[in-house]
């Protein structure tokens, strides 16, 4: 590609509906959940290369996990990890590598891609964002990657886009909607124009700083007083002093679902984004109950669950039904599988016995 994009990978979660497999000294991004010899965040880079060189990336992630960063993307250097010292969300994440990316080319195109995403269709993938990176380069135009559902999944958020309104596979996006409850999924799996949120974007730095000037524009005064700092011994203070006044917004509430120049293109490649247990039982092999054991376990009328132990520990189940078992360090946790929303409550209840639980 004449000129490569930068890869801004946003690797600053805590993967708390992974608890306590992912603990805030070491989030999911950080770990290898899929038994692949790579974590999430070594698989996003790998992914990337064939669009772009070591040196366009940018990975922005919590000060407090910059050490894991380096330890597992040695190719990057000091000054493309972009350390948060707060989690103000994605608006704010993605302003600071904007504004950063634009103070080393004002011209160039950013890709977005959370760190903890399955693509199993690398090729399609990678053909995809070409299409998106050129429908990008229209002034202000700001992409998203659509996915083509295939089940009424309650646990993704949905984009609904005008059918034909660009060409067969750029196409204006009309509204986007937070996980939805199983029968509001159900109809927009029915009524065709509607498709998984991915949360990969595609744009140019400024197409996205004008945007947050038009509909976040605190934001972008804090981030254009200190342009100057950026890629400076400065940029440290500058940070920590910026984020101090921010406001907890995601970009999609804070920019895209704003926007009049919110544009999608349309993704098939195998997506899954690996943001829970259920999820990653979704994603493993089976035995013939439907069980996914990662464990030394005996298993008797059990069907359904997920078992993961990180010991050799002997681990007898029965009775089970849609449960979760994971021993991971000093916690052990039982629960139903699909209770996500549960969590929250957990890891909050679990901080109160001791900070090394969480």
């Amino acid at each position: 590609m004449k000129d490569q994009p930068y890869i801004v990978i946003m690797a600053g979660g805590i993967g708390s509906r992974f608890w306590p497999y992912s603990k805030n000294s070491r989030p999911k991004q950080f770990l290898d959940v899929l038994g692949t010899g790579r974590t999430l965040l070594q698989m996003t880079f790998d992914r990337f290369l064939e669009l772009a060189k070591p040196e366009q990336f940018f990975v922005v992630t919590n000060q407090s996990h910059v050490h894991l960063v380096r330890e597992q993307l040695p190719e990057l250097q000091e000054n493309q990890i972009l350390a948060e010292p707060l989690r103000k969300n994605t608006a704010a994440c993605l302003a600071y590598a904007s504004y950063k990316i634009a103070c080393i080319n004002s011209n160039a195109t950013m890709i977005v891609a959370p760190a903890d995403h399955l693509i199993l269709q690398e090729g399609r993938f990678l053909q995809t964002l070409v299409a998106a990176i050129s429908a990008a380069q229209e002034p202000n135009r700001l992409l998203t990657i659509g996915i083509k559902p295939n089940r009424p999944e309650t646990g993704y958020g949905y984009i609904q886009y005008v059918p034909g309104s660009v060409d067969t596979q750029v196409l204006k996006v009309k509204t986007f909607t937070e996980k939805p409850n199983a029968k509001l999924a159900a109809a927009f799996l029915e009524s065709g124009d509607f498709v998984w949120n991915s949360g990969l974007f595609v744009w140019k730095a400024g197409s996205l700083i004008e945007a947050f000037k038009k509909y976040m524009p605190d934001l972008a005064e804090a981030f254009e007083d200190g342009k100057g700092k950026l890629g400076s011994d400065l940029e440290s203070d500058f940070i920590l002093t910026v984020y101090a006044t921010l406001k907890n917004v995601s970009i999609d509430y804070g920019i895209m679902e704003k926007s009049d120049q919110v544009y999608m293109v349309l993704g098939d490649f195998g997506w899954s984004d690996i943001g829970s247990w259920q999820s990653l039982h979704e994603l493993r092999e089976k035995d013939e109950d439907n069980n996914v054991v990662e464990a030394n376990a005996l298993l008797f009328d059990t069907k359904n669950c997920l078992i993961k132990t990180d010991s050799e520990k002997l681990v007898v189940v029965q009775g089970m039904d849609d449960f979760l078992i994971n021993e991971t360090g000093n916690v052990l946790l039982i629960c139903k599988l699909g209770e996500e929303n549960r969590f929250r409550d957990f890891v909050a209840q679990a901080k109160k016995k001791g900070e090394d639980f969480v």
